[in-house]
């Protein structure tokens, strides 16, 4: 692969070329326009098939020639629209096949784009494809974020390789809020599926703190140093964290255990009860251990866990201010008086908060980071796979963020169960101040819940992630549990006059 804009790779064979298709529907994003060009048999038809059907995860879906039918439509994961222009008679019919609409909604891939040049995107993905002795040349031209994304999957291709996996096949997995995305790696003549964590290094954000960018202040991981820490830690300890089989810190890019696909929910994405009480009680087991704050890692690397210090709560339910209300209030934001009383609610918090029982939180120990291990036993039955950005601080934290899972709505009996079962085993410890931590749990109950009470705004209106407001109602709900406790009767009626509660729609 060349260095310089235009990407020259050379495929020696079929393999090589269906593999290039299997990178290439990873990179693909909709609006993406993908046009090949190349003689006859160069082997367009055959690298719109392996992406095809690795969008469909499906080696055996029948991709027809559009040659007559000029355009063929997919509903994937992405819809793909498969275009063959050889014999179109005029440009202009191209918009008459519904190309425009196609390339707003997915992914266009058009053979023989020449025939209507003046109509597709100026953005777009050029790849030409020529014979070169046995094998083929693919010269790939694109500029910006999609340029990007293609040398991020083949430097995906490229760590693969030299893990001894060149023939590796590559399936989309999932992505979530943040930047990473995964992969399932499947190697050849394995049956076990492996985790491609793909993690690509964070860009410097804009400063909103102290000169400092969000991630900062927050303290979000910033690479895979943590994680590795993290779950090397929690395996010795006999917890179920991933394995870590290869990893490239510089680049962000980790090979990891599969510990299975299960969840805690049902498949009418509802509370499975036994999971959760397995779950209630891993973290129990993790809260009566202590763990250490430095941990080496890597060549001479020392992660140090941060502190959930008052500078990251407070930025976190600044997301409230920030978000929520503007939001609410149709654009008007919070008054100064508003904001100013507020945080210093929060400073009175936190004070109350020194002499909580403080150790690792995980963060965020809730149904999508939690896997099912049915053929395990204690809390080897729980997967962990979300911990990168662990903190030292209380450790209530955790207990409401399963409790009150964010995605899925705990019915007030099972939340009542899971709570009596938490304390039921932490009672068994000498020293547990179950008072002490009641108090720190309502704390940082709504710590969690003010401030994803701004995220989701947020992933709404700055990141165009729409899907995550219908967590709105819930987390307005838990909330309100939260401020139940005598110690958030300052927090409540600020709340109550700000119009922050479960009557908001």
């Amino acid at each position: 692969m060349t260095t310089s804009d235009a990407i020259s790779l050379f495929l020696k064979d079929e393999a090589a070329t269906i593999r290039l298709g299997e990178d290439l529907a990873l990179a693909l994003k909709a609006g993406d326009c993908l046009a090949l060009s190349g003689d006859l048999g160069a082997g367009k038809s055959s690298l719109a098939r392996a992406i095809l059907r690795a969008m469909a995860d499906d080696e055996g879906l029948e991709v027809p020639s559009p040659t007559f039918t000029l355009v063929q439509s997919y509903d994937l994961r992405i819809p793909v629209s498969h275009f063959d222009l050889y014999r179109l008679g005029d440009p202009a019919e191209l918009t008459e096949l519904g190309f425009d609409e196609a390339l707003q909604n997915g992914i266009c891939l058009v053979e023989w784009p020449e025939m209507a040049q003046s109509e597709l995107p100026a953005e777009r993905i050029n790849l030409t494809l020529a014979h070169e002795g046995s094998g083929r040349r693919a010269t790939i031209k694109a500029a910006g974020a999609q340029n990007t994304r293609i040398r991020r999957v083949l430097a995906i291709r490229d760590f693969l390789d030299t893990a001894g996996y060149p023939a590796a096949k590559r399936r989309f997995l999932t992505g979530d809020a943040s930047l990473r995305a995964y992969e399932a790696i499947y190697p050849q003549a394995e049956n076990q599926r492996i985790i491609l964590m793909d993690w690509p290094p964070l860009a410097e954000g804009p400063p909103v703190l102290n000169g400092k960018p969000y991630p900062k202040v927050a303290h979000l991981a910033e690479n895979a140093y943590p994680f590795v820490a993290i779950a090397d830690t929690l395996r010795k300890d006999g917890f179920a964290a991933p394995e870590v089989y290869k990893v490239d810190y510089n680049k962000g890019i980790l090979l990891i255990e599969d510990l299975g696909s299960e969840g805690v929910l049902d498949t009418h994405g509802q509370p499975v009860i036994e999971r959760y009480r397995e779950s209630v009680a891993c973290l129990a087991r993790l809260h009566a251990l202590k763990f250490p704050q430095d941990i080496a890692v890597g060549n001479g690397h020392i992660h140090h866990i941060p502190d959930f210090d008052r500078t990251a709560m407070k930025m976190e339910v600044r997301l409230v201010l920030d978000w929520h209300l503007p939001w609410k209030r149709q654009g008007a934001p919070a008054t100064e008086a508003e904001r100013a009383e507020y945080l210093a609610i929060w400073d009175t918090l936190i004070d109350e908060l020194a002499t909580a029982e403080k150790n690792l939180l995980l963060r965020d120990f809730h149904s999508p980071n939690i896997i099912w291990r049915e053929h395990e036993s204690g809390i080897r039955k729980i997967g962990l796979i979300d911990f990168q950005d662990a903190m030292i601080g209380p450790t209530a934290y955790d207990l409401a963020s399963i409790v009150q899972d964010a995605r899925v709505t705990i019915e007030p009996d099972l939340f009542r169960q899971l709570m009596d079962d938490y304390l039921r085993l932490r009672r068994a410890e000498s020293g547990f101040d179950e008072a002490g931590f009641m108090k720190a749990w309502a704390i940082m109950s709504a710590q969690r819940n003010c401030k994803l009470a701004g995220l989701w705004v947020r992933l709404l209106q700055r990141d165009g992630k729409p899907g995550y407001l219908k967590h709105m109602p819930r987390t307005l709900s838990y909330l309100n549990v939260a401020l139940e406790h005598e110690t958030l009767a300052p927090l409540r009626d600020w709340c109550a006059r700000a119009g922050i509660g479960q009557s908001e729609s």
